[in-house]
């Protein structure tokens, strides 16, 4: 029996960018003729569009417990996300505060892949994923109703911006990953599996469910996939690790980012992310997307199709 709505769902995250799981989250729901309410740090026009489609759209921080409670308030099941972000930890901490108090019957917490694989005295080297990782400690501790979703590396996250120029402009593929095999998943995917757990959270309470793509292999084979999908000839180059470190230095980014999207190319080196997992499938019945599919979608970012 599934169990019966009281007030909106929240989603954490509504209008982000990289990859989008909970703004296309919040489309699934809202599908479905779910209530919804979307937390967004400022208005702009991604809450306006938000806003259209149908959500109740709040403004506020997740490093502020008043801003948290006031939005948690009235909802009884909530998608917690933030992005990469140096205070992780602290907002999963208040999310947790604030869900206990006002007893919520369902917390999906997106973490990652890579905490299956962590223990307190093997961590990694990303302060990120060891925030996952700790943060996933704390709400066991809470004892709130939570699912856990742990996905691999994103394809909208990961391999559209680090692939695509190259792929469009020289036809190969140069992220740094060595002969790692990986399986990367579609967040479309992600979205989908939270959306269906979110929908009727009864049977999925407690549970952790890791995504992953349906083949597992090396970026030669990955290359392929890209060939398949474009109809030209797509390589894999590596490049050295300190020079593709150097480039995120030169851009700009915070080292808190940095340092994570080090340590994930070299965990994918290692191996690490030679993962399969059939959570995609087992929650909602459909099978993940294929690197070639996704490329197929999205071919013109790669450069386009030739007939």
């Amino acid at each position: 029996m599934k169990t019966t709505i009281h007030g909106p769902i929240l989603i954490t995250g509504a209008a982000g960018q990289v990859g989008a799981v909970g703004r296309t989250v919040t489309g699934l729901l809202l599908e479905r003729g779910l209530p919804v309410r979307a937390l967004v740090r400022r208005e702009d026009e991604r809450a306006a569009a938000l806003r259209a489609a149908g959500a109740e759209v709040v403004v506020g921080d997740l490093l502020e417990p008043a801003d948290v409670y006031r939005v948690v308030l009235g909802c009884r099941r909530v998608y917690f996300s933030m992005s990469v972000s140096a205070s992780y930890l602290e907002a999963t901490v208040t999310m947790a505060a604030v869900a206990r108090e006002i007893g919520v019957e369902a917390l999906v917490n997106m973490s990652q892949m890579t905490v299956s694989q962590m223990t307190i005295q093997n961590t990694t080297s990303s302060p990120q994923q060891r925030q996952h990782w700790l943060s996933e400690q704390t709400l066991a501790w809470s004892g709130l109703p939570v699912v856990t979703i742990r996905p691999t590396v994103f394809l909208e996250g990961f391999f559209l911006p680090l692939t695509g120029p190259s792929v469009r402009d020289g036809g190969r593929i140069e992220p740094l990953f060595g002969l790692g095999n990986t399986s990367p998943v579609a967040a479309a995917d992600v979205a989908r599996v939270v959306a269906a757990v979110l929908a009727d959270p009864g049977p999925h309470l407690g549970r952790i469910y890791e995504l992953t793509g349906p083949r597992s292999q090396d970026m030669h084979g990955v290359a392929r996939e890209y060939s398949d999908a474009l109809n030209r000839e797509i390589t894999y180059s590596d490049i050295p690790p300190e020079d593709w470190e150097r480039e995120l230095k030169g851009a700009g980014l915070p080292d808190h980012l940095t340092r994570h999207l080090v340590t994930m190319a070299g965990l994918n080196r290692a191996g690490r992310y030679d993962r399969m997992a059939d959570g995609v499938e087992r929650v909602t019945s459909r099978p993940a997307m294929s690197v070639r599919e996704f490329v197929s979608l999205h071919a013109d970012e790669f450069g386009g199709r030739r007939s």
